[in-house]
């Protein structure tokens, strides 16, 4: 009885569904020990920026360049990797998981570390970005990709992998650790009062989206020790999941504040994720039309609203700006100039004002069929 009651002191002693002002280093040792399921973290990438950054045309790129990026030396970010790293070991559970993504500033630093702590290398993902920003000054290679590090806490943790849910959001086929998604662009930039991008870095939801479906289950506590505008806490949110977030920057946390609040959480019976090793029932994006789920003539939107397309009364999409038609896989693609595209997690409907995965509704279709 007592170290069930020590427990629940424990559980409610943790900040759940808050975003904590400070240092994210005093902030997490503060938190109670073994008390998290997954860190996401996006820490500074230590840019190193020299000068400003032009276009072509001369206009000014909107390029990392804040006080939280710079750091003295390399000796002073290693430092600064190894603190936060020891703090977020300390509060993850025994069977706990972490995420890091950088750039190739920083995630080969952070790799070590994680392992000179004893991390467990799981992946490394390579997140493919399909609308990468160009490389305006000519001397290098456009920098279209980023690294995401999946480490569980130790060799013997039995980390959460949700293999069929994955599986699943890949149409039937393994999840791959190469992922083709686009920066966070249109309608999910969050903009500040002048307009301007609230936060340089800003993920796009739909990474975060396949991170927590795929490792972490209803219920679990997610921490992001860099939470900026929130993304990490507005995933969770939606998908049944706790979230603590730790911001040292007022206005990123004023941002994160208003957005988070205006997420619903989806309903219980669509936040059930894939355990089963047997597939899951196929269906036919045609038999959401079929249902009433989607109807001919409803456009549906790439994320950031890049692009967008109707749906045809036989279940196949068409996009009449370049003479555009086939499967929701195949104008995708075709779109994104693509060898393939998973279009169920590609295309979104607009409902209550904001973009939602198409593949919400097969899951619902899914759970009516089981």
């Amino acid at each position: 009885m007592a170290r069930a009651a020590e427990g629940s002191s424990r559980a409610a002693a943790l900040p759940l569904n808050q975003i904590l002002a400070g240092d994210c280093i005093e902030q997490m040792n503060a938190l109670p020990e073994a008390s998290v399921d997954l860190i996401f973290a996006d820490p500074p990438y230590n840019l190193q920026l020299r000068g400003d950054l032009h276009r072509p045309d001369n206009s000014l790129v909107d390029a990392v360049d804040d006080a939280w990026d710079r750091f003295g030396s390399f000796a002073d970010y290693d430092r600064f990797s190894r603190d936060w790293l020891a703090a977020a070991r300390r509060l993850l559970k025994p069977n706990g998981a972490i995420w890091v993504i950088g750039s190739y500033h920083n995630i080969f630093r952070v790799g070590a570390e994680l392992q000179n702590q004893g991390f467990w290398m799981l992946n490394d993902v390579v997140w493919r970005k399909s609308n990468p920003m160009p490389n305006f000054r000519g001397k290098r290679l456009t920098n279209a990709h980023e690294t995401l590090i999946w480490a569980s806490k130790s060799e013997a943790s039995k980390y959460t992998f949700n293999y069929e849910a994955l599986k699943a959001l890949n149409e039937g086929v393994q999840m791959r650790s190469d992922w083709v998604l686009p920066i966070c662009t249109g309608n999910e930039r969050l903009k500040d009062e002048h307009g301007d991008k609230a936060h340089p870095t800003q993920k796009p939801e739909a990474l975060l989206h396949r991170v927590i479906i795929g490792t972490t289950n209803p219920g679990d506590v997610v921490l992001d020790p860099f939470f900026g505008t929130g993304t990490t806490g507005a995933v969770a949110k939606m998908l049944g999941r706790n979230f603590i977030g730790i911001e040292r920057e007022d206005s990123y946390r004023k941002v994160a504040e208003a957005r988070i609040a205006r997420v619903r959480r989806f309903d219980r019976d669509v936040l059930e994720t894939t355990t089963s090793k047997r597939a899951e029932p196929r269906v036919p994006f045609g038999q959401l039309v079929e249902r009433g789920m989607l109807r001919p003539g409803e456009e549906l939107y790439s994320q950031g609203s890049r692009f967008k397309a109707r749906v045809r009364a036989d279940g196949t999409l068409t996009n009449k700006d370049s003479d555009v038609s086939g499967s929701i896989h195949q104008v995708g693609a075709r779109l994104e100039g693509a060898p393939s595209c998973n279009g169920w997690t590609y295309w979104h409907i607009k409902r209550e004002g904001k973009l939602v995965p198409i593949d919400l509704l097969r899951q619902q279709v899914r759970a009516e069929m089981n």
